[in-house]
C-alpha cells in the first residue's frame, strides 16, 4: 500500500481536504460582492477543479490489489456516542469520488446558469463537498449527515434555476427523499443501539458490520428500512416518480449533477450499507430488489419511448440504467457488482453528456418537444455527432463505456438470476429503441426554417463534452484501470456476505481477467 494510503492522516488528509477545498470554496463565493461578474464562477471552478484534480491524483496513487479502506482519517467527534469523524475509500467508492471530481467543474465552467451566478456557485460547491462527505463516510452518523446535506442545495438549485413547474418539481424531490431518510435514521439508531452490547455505542461501519449481533427478524426490518431510502434515492420503479419531474424542470447543471452523482447515493448505499451491514437480509430480499430492478429497466424504457420531451425521455432513460445497477447489486457475482459499479460511472458519463446536449438544443430553439425539432443535422451536424456517440454510449455499443458495465452485469447476473437477466436484456433493446427514434426525428428528416437556423456546437462547447467523449472511448477501449481497483473490494464484500449468510457463489462462475490480466488468474474457485 502507498505511503499516502498507510500514513494518510499524518501526511497529507486527501479525503478531508476533498471535501475541503469546494466548501471553502462555497464560502469564498458567498463573500464576493455580487457585482462582481465572472469572479463567483472562476472561483468555483478554481475550488471545484482543484478538488477534482485531487480526486484524479487519489485514483493514481489507490494501491490496486487491495480489498480494504485506504487513505482512511479518523478522529473523535462525539465520543460519548462513539461518534467520528472516519473517512476511507475503497474500489467501491473511488470512481465515484473521482466522477464527483470531474463532473463539478465541467459544469461550472461549461453550462450557464442564467440567472444569479453568486448563489449558483455557492450551491453547487456546498453540493460537491457534501457528495464527496457521502462516499467517504465510514461512519454511519457522518454519512446520514452527508446524505442529508445533498438534499438542501439541489433543492435550491431546482428551485430558484428551474423551469415553469420548478417549485412542485423541487417540493416533490425534498418530501420523497426526505421521506427516505427518516426511515434510515430511526433503523440507524436502532441498529447502533442494539449493537451497543458489543463493544459499547459506536456508529463504525466496519465495527457493526463485523458485529452482526442482530436477530435474524431485526435485522431485516432494519435492511428494509435502509434499502426503502436508498430505493427512493435511485430511484427504484414505482417510487420513482420524483425523478422525470426534477429531471425536466432541473436547469442543465442540476439535471447532470443529478443524473451522474446524486441518484448515485442511492445504489452506493445499497452496496456499502445494506449489503455490508445486512448480509443476511440482503440475501433474503436480493429476489425482491432484483425483480423491482427489472421492471424499472422495462417500464423506464417503455415510458421512455412514447416521450414528447427530448428531456423527460432522457429522464425515463435513468430509470431503466439504474434498474440494471440494482439487478447486478444484488445478482452477488464478482462480475455483476462489479459491473454494477462501473455502470455507475458509465451512467453519469453518458446520460450527462446526453442531458447537456438536451440543454444546448433548448438554448437554440427554446423547446425540447421532439415534434417540433427536425434535421438538426444539416444545420448543426457537430452536435449530431456528438450526440450520436453520447447515444450509443447510453445504448451499450461494443467499443463504447456503457458496453463494459452493461456486459458485466449481464453475464453475471444469469449465473444466479437467471430468467431476471433474460428478461432484463430485452431493456438494452427497448434502450435501442427510444433512443435512435429519439434520435432520427430530432437530427433526421426535413428541417424547418427554424431547424436550419439552428446554430452548431462552437469549439467551447464542444470542449466542454470533450471529457465525456474521453471517458466513453477510453472505458469502453481499455477498461483495466477501473476493473483492477474494484473487484479486490468486491470479492472482499461478497466474501463477508457468505462469511454472514447461507449465500455461497455459483462454483462454476469464472472471473473475467481485465484486460491484460494474466488468465491463469481469472478462473475464480480453481
Amino acid at each position: 500500500m502507498s505511503l499516502l494510503a498507510i500514513e494518510g492522516a499524518a501526511t497529507l488528509p486527501i479525503l478531508n481536504t476533498l471535501i475541503a477545498l469546494p466548501l471553502l470554496g462555497a464560502a469564498l463565493v458567498a463573500v464576493l460582492p455580487k457585482n462582481s461578474p465572472g469572479l463567483h464562477r472562476q472561483v468555483g471552478v478554481l475550488a471545484s477543479g482543484s478538488a477534482g484534480g485531487l480526486a484524479i491524483y487519489l485514483a493514481t496513487q489507490f494501491e490496486t490489489g487491495v480489498g480494504g479502506f485506504q487513505f482512511e482519517t479518523v478522529q473523535s467527534w462525539i465520543p460519548a456516542l462513539g461518534i467520528s469523524w472516519h473517512v476511507g475509500v475503497d474500489g467501491i467508492s473511488l470512481w465515484l469520488v473521482v466522477l464527483t471530481g470531474v463532473i463539478f467543474p465541467v459544469v461550472l465552467a461549461g453550462i450557464d446558469p442564467h440567472g444569479d451566478e453568486k448563489s449558483y456557485t455557492a450551491w453547487m460547491l456546498l453540493l460537491q463537498a457534501a457528495s464527496f462527505g457521502a462516499f467517504v463516510a465510514l461512519d454511519l452518523f457522518l454519512f446520514f449527515i452527508f446524505f442529508e446535506i445533498v438534499l438542501v442545495p439541489m433543492y435550491m438549485l431546482i428551485s430558484g434555476w428551474g423551469y415553469a413547474d420548478r417549485k412542485y418539481a423541487a417540493t416533490k424531490f425534498f418530501l420523497y427523499t426526505m421521506f427516505g431518510s427518516a426511515f434510515m435514521l430511526v433503523a440507524m439508531l436502532v441498529l447502533v443501539s442494539l449493537s451497543a452490547s458489543d463493544g459499547g455505542l459506536s456508529f463504525n461501519l466496519v465495527e457493526l458490520a463485523e458485529r452482526q449481533s442482530l436477530s435474524q427478524n431485526t435485522g431485516r426490518w432494519l435492511f428494509l428500512a435502509f434499502a426503502l431510502a436508498f430505493a427512493i434515492k435511485v430511484p427504484v420503479a414505482p417510487i420513482h416518480t420524483w425523478l422525470p419531474d426534477a429531471h425536466t424542470q432541473a436547469p442543465t447543471g442540476g439535471s447532470v449533477i443529478l443524473a451522474a452523482v446524486m441518484l448515485k447515493l442511492g445504489t452506493y448505499g445499497l452496496l456499502r450499507f445494506g449489503l455490508y451491514l445486512f448480509p443476511e437480509p440482503s440475501v433474503y430480499f436480493a429476489p425482491l430488489l432484483v425483480t423491482l430492478g427489472v421492471i424499472g429497466i422495462i417500464y423506464g424504457a417503455i415510458v421512455a419511448t412514447v416521450q414528447g420531451d427530448l428531456k423527460r425521455l432522457v429522464a425515463y432513460s435513468s430509470v431503466a440504467h439504474m434498474g440494471f445497477i440494482v439487478l447486478g447489486t444484488f445478482a452477488l457475482t464478482t462480475q455483476a457488482i462489479t459491473g454494477s459499479i462501473l455502470q455507475m460511472v458509465n451512467h453519469g458519463v453518458s446520460t450527462g453528456a446526453l442531458f447537456i446536449l438536451v440543454g444546448m438544443i433548448y438554448d437554440r430553439r427554446k423547446t425540447r418537444l421532439i415534434s417540433e425539432l427536425s434535421g438538426l443535422q444539416k444545420a448543426a451536424p457537430v452536435m449530431a455527432a456528438v450526440f450520436t456517440v453520447s447515444m450509443l454510449s447510453s445504448i451499450g455499443l461494443p467499443g463504447l463505456n456503457g458496453f463494459v458495465g452493461e456486459f458485466l452485469i449481464l453475464i453475471g447476473s444469469f449465473e444466479t438470476r437467471r430468467w431476471w437477466t433474460v428478461v432484463a436484456a430485452f431493456g438494452v433493446i427497448l434502450a435501442a429503441v427510444y433512443l435512435l427514434w429519439a434520435y432520427q426525428r430530432v437530427f433526421h428528416g426535413e428541417p424547418t426554417e427554424a431547424d436550419l437556423a439552428t446554430p452548431d456546437m462552437k469549439s467551447s462547447e464542444f470542449l466542454v463534452l470533450a471529457p465525456f467523449l474521453v471517458a466513453m472511448v477510453f472505458i469502453g477501449v481499455y477498461p483495466k484501470p477501473f476493473l483492477e481497483r474494484i473487484e479486490p473490494s468486491v470479492d472482499t464484500l461478497i466474501e463477508h456476505v457468505e462469511q454472514h449468510s447461507d449465500y455461497e457463489r455459483p462454483e462454476d462462475v469464472v472471473v473475467i481477467p481485465a484486460v491484460g490480466q494474466d488468465d491463469s488468474e481469472g478462473a475464480e474457485g480453481e
